[in-house]
């Protein structure tokens, strides 16, 4: 088994089930507050937004809940996905270190996105619900809810942060082909995008924006529930089947991980992949977890852990994070699905736990490692991936340095298909690390609402 590069499962030992950290953690994931009364919510409170089943998963204690089988069904289309050795980029680093990485480019949409979308989909077919309104920045989170939607018969309406929209027509294409509807926020379809094209005609958009737009056009409807791809309990859930398949291919590979990498921009994918892995952290193993986030939009190495609305128009309820403030406005770089203010409940309580750690990069060092890493072993990288390869790479150098023979696993959330005019950007020279704004991170932070819980 020596020589082996991939490690594949069967379909029948795909997990039957998801795993919660919420179970295991030091002390209690604080509950999302209600911005008007300053109170806890419970999932009543919740429930004109998200459908029953996943309300009980985002409050749930219990540390396994069960996969349905009509979504185990859909997975088996795509997973178990396979872990891979890097022994190519192992070599040409001229390191000791052994690097892992698990694929999730491999799905229907090219990310890890699906694992969530097909969940949530089927839980509101479930309910009765007939259309879903949803954001994406990059466009991995609004294919994948497509797919998801299309394959549970569902009309989904996806509002698309505008310079990634410019950016990225071919996800806009992807979208359309499953059957959804893309719009370019913010738009003039609702109250909070009409406000911000009004101060701002030209805005490049966000995710907050998009989320607020999304959120307005739920609240408005009946028959239509809100889906959100990242951030919430649920979906770092949902998630956790990454890591878990990964757990089965490292016993594979008779290596455990010293090291687990992942890129953040709401958490989802480096919660699936590092979650199952703090609960051996919290058992007693020695294991080292790297967060990797853009330095443009460096929510858990330069914000605070506070509560603050998950969206620009301060629609949604209030989450204890680390935020850069619902108000601050990434820049328009090209890791679309990393430019977000906050980060998950759950993530941000494992770094305030010290379970894990935080580091920001540039995005040209980022392309600049990810170019390394297609040349070596064949993958091209999403834009948000490349943040987990230039850490991985940092490490596996690092190794090299201090003669340590270390293990890295680190999660490709996705492939760069639908990227490459940020990679053309990046060999023609026009792309540019933007200098992160301080003055605008302080007026930002300057309006978190104050709340007493």
């Amino acid at each position: 088994m020596s020589d082996t590069t991939k490690y594949f499962l069967t379909e029948d030992r795909m997990p039957k089930a998801w795993y919660n950290l919420a179970a295991d953690l030091p002390g209690p994931v604080a509950p999302p507050v209600h911005p008007g009364t300053g109170q806890p919510m419970g999932p009543e409170d919740l429930a004109p937004l998200f459908p029953m089943g996943v309300l009980e998963q985002e409050v749930s204690q219990e540390r396994w809940i069960d996969i349905p089988e009509p979504v185990r069904e859909v997975y088996r289309l795509w997973r178990p996905s396979p872990l891979i050795r890097a022994r190519r980029l192992e070599k040409a680093l001229g390191t000791p270190a052994k690097i892992f990485f698990k694929y999730e480019g491999v799905s229907p949409a090219g990310s890890h996105k699906p694992n969530t979308a097909v969940a949530q989909a089927f839980y509101n077919q479930q309910e009765g619900i007939t259309k879903l309104s949803t954001e994406t920045g990059a466009g991995q989170w609004g294919s994948s809810l497509a797919f998801a939607g299309d394959i549970f018969g569902l009309e989904v309406e996806v509002y698309m942060v505008r310079i990634s929209y410019n950016q990225k027509p071919y996800r806009r294409a992807l979208m359309e082909t499953y059957g959804a509807t893309c719009i370019p926020s913010p738009s003039p379809n609702t109250a909070a995008g009409r406000a911000i094209l009004e101060k701002d005609p030209d805005s490049n958009g966000s995710l907050g924006i998009a989320i607020s737009e999304a959120v307005e056009i739920a609240a408005s409807r009946d028959d239509t529930k809100y889906a959100l791809g990242s951030v919430l309990n649920h979906v770092c859930l949902h998630q956790t089947v990454i890591g878990e398949e990964a757990m089965l291919q490292m016993e594979m590979a008779d290596s455990e991980p010293d090291i687990v990498i992942g890129c953040c921009g709401g958490g989802s994918n480096f919660a699936g992949l590092a979650f199952p892995y703090m609960r051996e952290k919290l058992k007693g193993k020695a294991i080292r977890f790297i967060g990797v986030e853009p330095t443009s939009c460096p929510t858990l190495t330069k914000g605070p852990m506070a509560y603050d609305f998950g969206d620009t128009g301060k629609l949604t309820p209030l989450m204890k994070m680390y935020t850069l403030g619902s108000g601050f406005m990434p820049p328009g770089t090209h890791a679309g699905g990393l430019r977000y203010h906050g980060m998950a409940p759950m993530v941000s309580s494992a770094l305030e736990y010290g379970l894990m750690e935080a580091r920001s990069y540039q995005q040209t060092e980022c392309f600049t490692a990810a170019v390394q890493f297609a040349r070596n072993e064949g993958i091209v990288p999403a834009p948000e991936s490349s943040h987990a390869i230039k850490a991985v790479m940092d490490e596996a150098l690092r190794c090299k340095a201090e003669g340590k023979a270390e293990t890295i696993l680190f999660n490709l959330s996705g492939h760069g298909h639908f990227d490459m005019q940020a990679y053309t950007d990046y060999f023609a020279g026009k792309m540019t690390d933007v200098p992160f704004d301080d003055a605008a991170l302080q007026a930002s932070l300057a309006d978190l609402p104050k709340v007493a819980v």
